[in-house]
């Protein structure tokens, strides 16, 4: 494969926003990645991001949603979680105690992957969070 272009292949899922539908959206990227190094950490992410979208956006309404996006090349894991909105504010990462029950999630994230970048959309988010598959000393991607 040419350094410059790569096959990614892409999956997509769509969930209501009941607390119910995180072990789904667990189950369905431990599934796609079964096999794959990175498996616990994209599991752990996807759980994060599904969890905060359900319990600080619209997307924890009655006709909520959250959709899930995963993408794997031989470069990197792509993991997005795209909420309903209604925050006002985007996602950002909080320094908490470790006393704190919540408000570390998204820190968490933050320390597992390579990247996290957070998407306005409209009037909602997407944060992607990218692991890449192997790297060079320094963190960057071969």
């Amino acid at each position: 494969m040419h350094e410059y272009t790569s096959t990614a292949r892409v999956w997509g899922l769509t969930c209501p926003g009941s607390p119910e539908e995180i072990s789904r959206a667990r189950r369905w990227t431990r599934d796609i990645l079964n096999g794959s190094p990175l498996a616990d950490d994209a599991e752990l992410i996807v759980s994060e991001l599904s969890t905060n979208a359900v319990l600080h956006t619209a997307s924890g309404l009655e006709t909520g949603s959250f959709h899930l996006a995963l993408a794997v090349s031989a470069q990197v894991i792509a993991l997005s979680v795209t909420d309903d909105g209604g925050t006002g504010t985007a996602p950002k990462v909080e320094h908490r105690d470790q006393e704190a029950e919540h408000g570390r999630g998204l820190g968490m994230v933050s320390a597992l992957a390579h990247r996290v970048v957070v998407h306005d959309r409209q009037g909602g988010y997407t944060v992607t969070a990218e692991l890449f598959t192997d790297t060079r000393p320094g963190g960057h991607p071969c």
